[in-house]
């Protein structure tokens, strides 16, 4: 048996109590990795990624496989996945003035981020210091014609810029053609064909994503048939997923991290399906932390109420000291140190019990981040006998 134990099942609140977000630094959430461990590629096989499987309460760990995914969970557990789908927001695109009708010129990669109104989208543009407001933007196809036109409209807080597209009959399909995948930083290789299937979850449906939610790429379609025979009930949630997830947090101390805002939506079956899980007292399985942060989020909303159908956009940060109202498992990757996404994961199973686990991946080789392996979080989880040695240890 590996991993830390604890002989009280409410060890793992009293060690958030211990640890308010006022006595911690960024600082606290730093593990070494080793860079050859960040994931570059897919696994060969959609589904085949290991799974490091931790007792929510003991901090306890065992080592499976994604497809032993389904043996964790129970009849009855409301599986909660995000469909929202990833655009091929990475555009190229040439320069020119507004008044101007000549031959366009110089690169531009304009990273499309949220849109912003009828034909306006708010998007990164590099290099920054060459697109100056008035300018128009021309998107070519391979074959040189041009596809898509922009205005630059202004010039936002933090340097993005508000582009005004020319009317298309079909925006969606424009950058479907010309787009290519917003593979994150930390995956040093150009997008290539395949990433349009490989970064997107089978389930993918509500476009208007520039990340993956990556916690559902290892989900297959017999891997969710499997689980809906098992009588495993699956509601599907949206939150579209920015690049903020990636920026580093430039504070030193937790109290002061303030998040970037995502757009998310729930369903009026998604709502029901929460509500009868929450009255009927059965576990409600988040796959991922985006749909950890739409879930309590919507709690937050509600106020004690009963969930309903909405939308709206959340900047929720969830660290140590958060009290979690909907949520009682977590499937999630590995994240990034001394990321936000880290704290969440601490807040759920405890800072030192998921650090522990971290070093353990790390240890055994485990494949890092968006195209890594994935770790399983809830409580009373572990094979009969590997509850056994946790329990004598």
């Amino acid at each position: 048996m590996s991993g830390p134990s604890g002989d009280s099942p409410q060890s793992g609140r009293s060690e958030r109590r211990a640890d308010p977000q006022a006595d911690l630094r960024v600082s606290d959430f730093d593990y070494e990795l080793p860079e050859e461990l960040i994931a570059q590629q897919p696994t060969a096989e959609r589904g085949t990624s290991r799974l490091l499987v931790m007792d929510r309460k003991s901090g306890a760990w065992e080592d499976d496989v994604f497809p032993g995914f389904a043996s964790r969970l129970r009849p009855r557990d409301l599986l909660v996945l995000n469909d929202s789908r990833v655009i091929p927001a990475r555009l190229y695109a040439r320069r020119t003035l507004r008044r101007e009708r000549e031959k366009p010129t110089g690169r531009i990669e304009v990273m499309l981020l949220e849109p912003a109104g009828e034909r306006q989208w708010r998007a990164l543009v590099r290099p920054g210091r060459k697109v100056a407001i008035g300018e128009r933007l021309v998107f070519p196809a391979a074959g040189g014609d041009i596809v898509l036109e922009a205005e630059v409209m202004e010039r936002g807080q933090y340097g993005e810029r508000l582009l005004e597209f020319a009317p298309v009959d079909d925006f969606y399909a424009a950058i479907e053609r010309i787009g290519h995948m917003p593979l994150p930083p930390y995956i040093h290789r150009r997008d290539a064909e395949a990433d349009r299937e490989r970064y997107q979850t089978v389930f993918a449906h509500e476009r208007g994503s520039v990340a993956a939610p990556t916690a559902g790429l290892h989900f297959t379609e017999a891997m969710i048939e499997a689980l809906q025979a098992k009588g495993v009930e699956i509601a599907r949630v949206t939150l579209h997923v920015g690049l903020g997830t990636f920026a580093p947090l430039r504070v030193e101390r937790v109290d002061e991290v303030r998040l970037h805002r995502e757009r998310y939506s729930i369903s009026a079956a998604a709502a029901d399906a929460l509500n009868r899980a929450v009255a009927e007292g059965r576990r409600i399985v988040a796959v991922g932390t985006t749909v950890v942060r739409t879930l309590e989020a919507a709690a937050l909303a509600a106020r004690g109420e009963e969930l309903r159908t909405h939308s709206g956009a959340t900047e929720i940060f969830i660290a140590p000291g958060f009290e979690f109202r909907l949520v009682s498992a977590l499937l999630t990757n590995f994240h990034l140190p001394q990321s936000s996404l880290l704290m969440l994961v601490s807040a759920f199973a405890g800072r030192e019990h998921v650090l522990a686990a971290y070093r353990h991946a790390v240890e055994e080789r485990y494949r890092f981040y968006s195209y890594g392996d994935c770790m399983f979080i809830a409580g009373a989880v572990l094979s009969d006998h590997f509850q056994l040695l946790d329990s004598l240890a």
